[in-house]
């Protein structure tokens, strides 16, 4: 028997309501802000489908916005709260574990390429090991899972910067964490990003999207 039924962990997907100009600016250009926006709610879709199909005990969504059709009935909806997005982040860690205590995975909703199984693999590290970290390509992080969310291991940590990762790093190996390292994943941020990203995963709803805007 599995002993992941007895270290349930839970998913947080934060992300903001993918509206034109709201995100995904660096996309434009070449595309317009209502192309990236399309962009952003296929990279969301694809985020939440991988969310959906992995076995964890709770999925929810740290929204900045409103939530849309784009969403399952079954995810959990909190607000994020916060200025930066070190606040933003150790708040929703925070959040979650209230809701209900026990590990915790934290995805954003810049890597379509997510799969059920690398959750999965992220998840039933934590039982091994007190912390997950996923690297993006990009010099940031992807996944961040914690066995025991602590505001202390995100807040200060300087984000969107060519070290936040290893900076993010650093902070749970200072802490005497022992981490479990996922493979690293390309965040889509510039077009460049997006072809390579819809190159890795093909039959995606990012890949279609773009496709479908024929750049």
């Amino acid at each position: 028997m599995s002993t992941l039924s007895h270290h349930p962990f839970q998913i947080v997907i934060i992300a903001k309501e993918p509206l034109p100009g709201k995100v995904k600016t660096r996309l434009t250009p070449p595309y317009s802000p209502a192309e990236a926006a399309a962009l952003a709610e296929a990279a969301l879709r694809d985020s939440v489908r991988a969310a959906a199909e992995a076995p964890a005990v709770q999925r929810v969504l740290a929204l900045d916005g409103l939530p849309g059709r784009w969403l399952p009935a079954e995810f959990v909806v909190i607000p994020q709260r916060g200025a930066g997005l070190d606040e933003r982040l150790a708040a929703a860690f925070a959040d979650v574990h209230r809701l209900r205590p026990g590990p915790v995975v934290l995805i954003g909703m810049d890597t379509p390429q997510v799969t059920p199984a690398l959750l999965r693999e992220a998840g039933e590290a934590l039982e091994r090991h007190d912390a997950v970290y996923g690297p993006a390509a990009d010099g940031g992080f992807w996944l961040l899972g914690l066995r025991r969310p602590d505001p202390g291991l995100l807040l200060g940590v300087p984000m969107s910067h060519p070290e936040t990762g290893k900076l993010q790093l650093d902070r749970l190996e200072r802490a005497g964490l022992a981490v479990h390292h996922l493979p690293e994943l390309i965040d889509v941020d510039t077009a460049a990003d997006a072809a390579a990203v819809a190159a890795e995963a093909p039959a995606s709803r990012f890949a279609a999207a773009l496709r479908e805007l024929g750049r």
